[in-house]
Order: structure tokens, then C-alpha cells, then sequence
């Protein structure tokens, strides 16, 4: 069996994650708490001292600890749908305590619930739950999906319009429990940061153009925690650092994320997140490598600071699942050509719909238009009985035979 290079970074990475699940189960009694979705503007909350909680991390999370499965089996026994997101039944079953066994520790209850449904259409009715459970507030930032697949100026308007609405409805809740209110300057302190670590992300992402590759999608999965639940921190920032240093030096002495490299593949979806090694190892024995995804990209659109209100909208309209699917398509034979692809993967994920409802006409369009071939796995993120490894193993075998000529 082959022998992988591991980062260095990830024991940092580690601590890192640690510390951020035992904060939030040990948090002063004084803390606002709100939970939020995965493409909600985080800035403006942390710019009011306001902790944030992701139930969609959690919902991973459950995946990769494997107890997604019977958390899921509790939500539908009290009447929630097989073929609802497992990240929402997961969580749900959670917060229904329907299930004592918890993966990280028990999600502090929250003050307040921002859900942003520039991801997908199940956060609505997940919230609405929510906010129902725990009888606290619940604002909903509406972004238009994107028709045109180009920035559409008054979609960008109205985001701008909530976001100060947001904005408002915050620091309210905010001055009522903890006397803070929302200051301009630690605004832009926080969308510095944040900034700087969505930039520092894409170039992370970016570095897998090098031959060899010195990172793999796997690498990108396991460390994307920190720009999706610490942008506007400095810990964050520090880690990326530290992560881009390794990698920069990988390069610089050749050192493959797959040793002996020969075949290099684009990812689309949600990771398998409940089989993450095992999945990726199979192709990595096979010589292949995951350079480049359609996934992680979401956070590493770039964020204007030149009016932090109107960056932020313009930022948070612009997440690749939120576009049409001929901008779907750019996006992929960009990747194809820019990172020396052989061929594409897809994850046809029971549970997002948004992302999988679209993959038979870009498969069929991306083959015509690039000659390269793609291969369609059906699968579901966390839960596992919608995830046969033995047939999915027979289907990539017939791939990567056919990759070899």
C-alpha cells in the first residue's frame, strides 16, 4: 500500500478544532449565540461579539464520525422525509434529542438563527424548524438565484438592502443581552481578516495546477473547516499560513499528495463525507489524484472592502451552486484546462439537490465541449445507506481502466 505525505499543518489544524467545539459547549452565559447557515455574511455577527454555531458543520461532522445514519433513521421515525438532506435530519434529530449519542458535544441552544439561501431552498424549512424548537428569532437573507449567470446589479441591490436590515436586526439583539453595538471600524477589522483568508484559500485551491500536485482534494475537505466557521479571525488566517508555507514547499521539492501521479481529476459535490478516506485512497492506489473541486471554491469568492456593506452582497450572491448552469459550465472548463484535467468525477448527492439536479446535461456538455470523459457516482454525503461502496468500486475501476487507454 502506497504511503501519502501528510501535512504537518493539520496537528495545528487539529488544536485548532479542538478548541473551537469546546469553546461553543463551554461558553459564558453572557454570549449571544446564532446559529447560521454555511453562506451566510458571518462578518457583520462577528463584528458584534456574537458566536457563531453551523449546524451544516455538524451535520459533516456526524458524517465523518458515522452516526449520520442513525441520526437520520431517529428524524424519520418522528416523521421527516428519507429523502431530506441528511445534514438537516441530522441536526434536527439533534436538537429534538432524539438521540444522546453526539458526536462533538451537544450545540449550544441558540439566541438567534440567520439562514441565507444563496446554498439551497431545504435551509427555509430547516430554520423555520428551528426557530420553532427554540423559540428564538429567525432572519431570513434572501439572495436571488443567479439566471443570467453574470452579476445582475439589482439582485446585488437587494441583497444590500437586507444586509442592512441584518445588520440592524443584530446589533438589537445584540445591545439587549450584551450592550454591543455595531461599530464600523471592527466591522472593517473583521472583513480585513476575512478577506484575507478567503484570499489565501483560493490560492491554497489554486496550487494544485503544479505537476505533481502537491495537494489533493481530500487535503482541501479535511481543512476547509476554518474559512467556512472562523472567517474573520485571526486563527484562521494564521493556519492558512501556515498551510500554504507546506505547500509552497512541496513544491519546491517535488513531493506529490499522490506519489507516482499519472491521472488528474476535477471533483463536483459535496464530499463523501461519511467514507472520506477510504473513497479518495481508492483512486489515489490507482495513480489519481483529486487536483481541483467544484465544492470548496464557495468560499473563496473575493470580498471588496471598498463599502464592506455592498462587498459582502456582491460576495455572498456569487456562490457557484447560486449560478445558472452555462456560468456551471465555465467554471468546470476552466478548471479542466487550468489544472490539466483527465477527466471529472460526480457525486450525484441524494441529499443536495441543487448540486446533483444539473449534472446530466453539464456531464453530457462538459464531454462534448472538453473530450474528457466524466464518471457519475450516485452517493449520499453522510448517509450510508444510500452509499454502496462494492458497486461504486466496480464503476470506478471501469473508469480508470478506461483513463489508461
Amino acid at each position: 500500500m502506497k504511503k501519502y505525505p501528510r501535512f504537518t499543518c493539520f496537528s495545528e489544524y487539529n488544536r485548532l478544532i479542538k478548541e473551537y467545539h469546546e469553546y461553543r459547549q463551554n461558553l459564558p452565559k453572557e454570549k449571544l449565540v446564532a446559529y447560521v447557515t454555511s453562506g451566510a455574511p458571518i462578518e457583520i455577527l462577528e463584528a458584534l461579539d456574537i458566536v457563531t454555531v453551523y449546524p451544516e458543520n455538524y451535520g459533516a461532522t456526524c458524517g465523518v464520525m458515522k452516526v449520520s445514519t442513525r441520526l437520520c433513521g431517529e428524524a424519520e421515525k418522528a416523521g421527516y422525509q428519507q429523502d431530506l438532506c441528511s445534514y438537516a435530519k441530522g441536526h434536527i434529530a439533534s436538537s429534538l434529542n432524539l438521540d444522546s449519542a453526539e458526536p462533538v458535544g451537544r450545540l449550544p441552544a441558540p439566541d438567534m438563527l440567520l439562514c441565507c439561501t444563496n446554498i439551497c431552498g431545504t435551509v427555509l424549512p430547516w430554520y423555520q424548524r428551528l426557530a420553532e424548537i427554540y423559540d428564538c428569532p429567525l432572519f431570513v437573507l434572501d439572495i436571488p438565484f443567479q439566471f443570467s449567470g453574470d452579476e445582475e446589479p439589482h439582485a446585488v441591490a437587494y441583497v444590500k438592502n437586507q444586509m442592512k436590515e441584518l445588520g440592524a436586526w443584530a446589533e438589537k439583539l445584540a445591545e439587549a443581552k450584551t450592550g454591543t453595538s455595531l461599530d464600523e471600524g471592527r466591522l472593517e477589522e473583521v472583513m480585513t481578516l476575512s478577506k484575507d483568508t478567503i484570499d489565501l484559500w483560493s490560492e491554497i485551491r489554486s496550487l494544485g495546477v503544479h505537476t505533481p500536485s502537491p495537494i489533493s482534494i481530500s487535503d482541501l475537505f479535511i481543512s476547509m473547516a476554518p474559512v467556512v466557521v472562523m472567517r474573520g479571525k485571526q486563527e484562521a488566517l494564521d493556519f492558512y499560513t501556515m498551510m500554504k508555507r507546506e505547500i509552497e514547499e512541496r513544491i519546491s521539492s517535488s513531493i506529490a499528495a499522490v506519489p507516482g501521479e499519472k491521472y488528474r481529476l476535477l471533483w463536483d459535490n459535496i464530499a463523501i463525507w461519511a467514507d472520506l478516506f477510504r473513497f479518495y485512497r481508492f483512486f489515489a492506489e490507482a495513480d489519481a489524484c483529486f487536483v481541483a473541486d467544484t465544492y470548496t471554491g464557495a468560499w473563496s469568492i473575493p470580498l471588496s472592502l471598498d463599502d464592506p456593506i455592498e462587498g459582502l452582497s456582491r460576495a455572498y450572491t456569487a456562490p457557484f451552486i447560486n449560478l445558472n448552469i452555462s456560468k456551471r459550465l465555465q467554471v468546470m472548463e476552466s478548471m479542466a484546462a487550468d489544472f490539466q484535467a483527465h477527466g471529472m468525477v460526480m457525486h450525484s448527492n441524494r441529499s443536495c439537490k441543487p448540486f446533483s439536479f444539473t449534472q446530466g446535461f453539464l456531464r453530457k456538455r462538459f464531454t462534448e465541449i472538453t473530450g474528457r470523459p466524466v464518471l457519475s457516482l450516485e452517493a449520499d454525503m453522510c448517509d450510508t445507506r444510500s452509499y454502496n461502496p462494492g458497486v461504486l468500486r466496480e464503476r470506478i475501476t471501469a473508469f480508470l481502466e478506461m483513463l489508461s487507454g
